[in-house]
């Protein structure tokens, strides 16, 4: 047989392994096309609770400190750490009382206190992503033109919304808070009413979302401000912080005041000199530079107690 020849055999053969070959071909692109499909929906259901529309977002976060290194924390870039404790002489009266009242506020992690829930330590982790909204009006706070505010409370949280709103309404309310200045005021409205500003309190699953935390050791533990809605941990707000070791509501009055803080358009301070009170604005999980911790705006004589701007 010539050289170069072949006999239709074989090209028959070579024939058969080139339709083989291609029908291999197209059983993978298919498969690929069903796992793609599949990623799709899974990121479809996972990000059912839609992010709020303004992107942007300023957090709270309290990574638990690495074993051997106590205090420490990692924050992810333009994320806020949680605050160190007041020292039990910083602010004028006692820790999460009424103001000069010298009595402390109910713990509302544990029955009967206000704004409570379930028992600290069984923080629900996620939840169906939709909100009950508190529905009971308040009183005008401040001299300043009130900006209307509401709560809203995650379904199966076991957090009672009116009980949070009069929680946070008293932080508001309080005179070493931003109501001191008289340029600023709030309301409490009820059901249906517009609002300038939301707060909501999420579980950490779905706080999560909302402030879209991606860093690992951040997940779960963030509190943000994104948009006009003020969003808070439902782990932070039941149990508080692992570097707080004051009372809840006192911790509460920490993550409220900075984060209606941004709101009011106040960005990040730092300490204004060793052994003075931390500015409730500075990120004092970072280290208080030789401050004092402290959780509200005002000391107890008015004055605002403030820092050097971050740069």
């Amino acid at each position: 047989m010539p050289a170069g020849h072949t006999t239709g055999h074989g090209r028959s053969s070579r024939l058969g392994r080139r339709a083989r070959e291609r029908a291999e071909r197209r059983r993978r692109l298919h498969r690929t096309l069903l796992a793609a499909a599949a990623v799709a929906t899974v990121a479809a259901t996972a990000y059912a609770v839609v992010p709020l529309d303004d992107a942007s977002s300023v957090s709270d976060s309290v990574a638990a400190p690495a074993p051997g290194t106590p205090g420490a924390a990692s924050a992810a870039p333009g994320q806020d750490p949680a605050v160190a404790p007041p020292p039990a002489s910083a602010g004028s009266g006692a820790s999460g009382g009424s103001a000069g009242s010298g009595k402390p506020a109910a713990d509302p992690a544990k029955p009967g206190g206000e704004g409570g829930g379930p028992t600290a330590g069984k923080t629900p982790r996620s939840g169906p992503g939709t909100f009950a909204a508190s529905s009971r009006p308040g009183q005008p706070q401040g001299k300043g033109p009130a900006r209307k505010w509401r709560i809203e409370v995650e379904d199966g949280s076991g957090v009672d919304a009116n009980a949070a709103a009069q929680s946070v309404e008293r932080i508001l309310g309080d005179p070493r808070g931003w109501i001191k200045d008289p340029a600023y005021g709030f309301q409490l409205v009820g059901a249906g009413q517009p609002v300038d500003f939301t707060v909501k309190i999420a579980t950490p699953a779905t706080t999560d979302r909302l402030c879209e935390v991606v860093t690992p050791e951040l997940i779960g533990e963030t509190n943000c401000r994104a948009g006009h809605t003020v969003v808070v941990n439902l782990k932070r707000w039941l149990e508080g912080s692992p570097q707080f070791k004051g009372a809840v509501e006192e911790y509460r009055a920490l993550i409220v005041n900075h984060e209606v803080g941004h709101e009011l358009g106040h960005d990040h301070e730092t300490c204004p000199g060793p052994g003075k009170p931390a500015p409730a604005m500075m990120q004092q999980i970072k280290g208080l530079l030789g401050c004092q911790a402290n959780a509200w705006p005002f000391d107890g004589n008015g004055t605002y107690l403030s820092g050097p701007p971050v740069p």
